[in-house]
């Protein structure tokens, strides 16, 4: 009996240790709200921003400096002013929104149960675009299994789609003059509509 009452306060005891530290665990807070012309969909915080409490705040991650040199905004906004980006009509979310040091710690089910929450928030809010920032979480979202950079051809939940290779440091294919080609791609869009849309 002894032994049963030991195995049982034991059990419990990891369970309450994985549920507090599950609780204190950090998150990102989005830059949000309706019907911003953008909304750009990080796949989920770097754990270095949900701890900072701003977004694309890791010293490699060229988010700030290419969506300044791509035309987005006349300045390059510092980590710690990230919420005047929706000054400039874009607003920041991720899909998943639990904080790892890299986006490939994330499990196929995690994205799996971020759908419907994010398409009820992008119903929501109603932006004109959502960028998707790497192909991973839209090919989840889409259940594609091959998509193009770019934009995209289905639009979701009533705005029309892009995706933009992400700016992580960690991402080594594309150089900083690749990523601002791809994101000027998108501003070009933005101030020329249907410049890039297949008829």
């Amino acid at each position: 009996m002894g032994a049963l009452l030991y195995f049982w306060s034991a059990a419990l005891a990891v369970l309450d240790h994985d549920t507090y530290f599950n609780a204190m665990e950090p998150t990102l807070p989005d830059l949000i709200k309706k019907d911003l012309t953008i909304i750009f969909c990080g796949i989920n915080p770097g754990l270095k921003s949900a701890l900072d409490g701003h977004h694309f705040s890791g010293r490699s991650n060229r988010f700030w400096k290419v969506l300044h040199q791509a035309g987005f905004t006349p300045h390059e906004i510092e980590p710690l002013h990230d919420a005047t980006i929706l000054d400039f009509g874009y607003g920041l979310t991720t899909a998943v929104e639990r904080a790892t040091t890299r986006a490939d710690e994330l499990a196929k089910e995690e994205f799996a149960n971020s759908i419907e929450a994010f398409k009820t928030k992008m119903t929501r809010f109603k932006p004109k675009y959502i960028a998707f920032l790497g192909k991973p979480a839209y090919m989840a979202f889409s259940g594609k299994k091959q998509i193009e950079w770019g934009y995209q051809t289905e639009e979701l939940c009533g705005a029309k789609v892009w995706v933009l290779p992400n700016p992580s440091g960690l991402n080594r294919g594309f150089t900083l003059k690749d990523l601002i080609a791809h994101y000027g791609e998108l501003y070009l869009e933005i101030e020329e509509p249907d410049t890039f849309l297949v008829n």
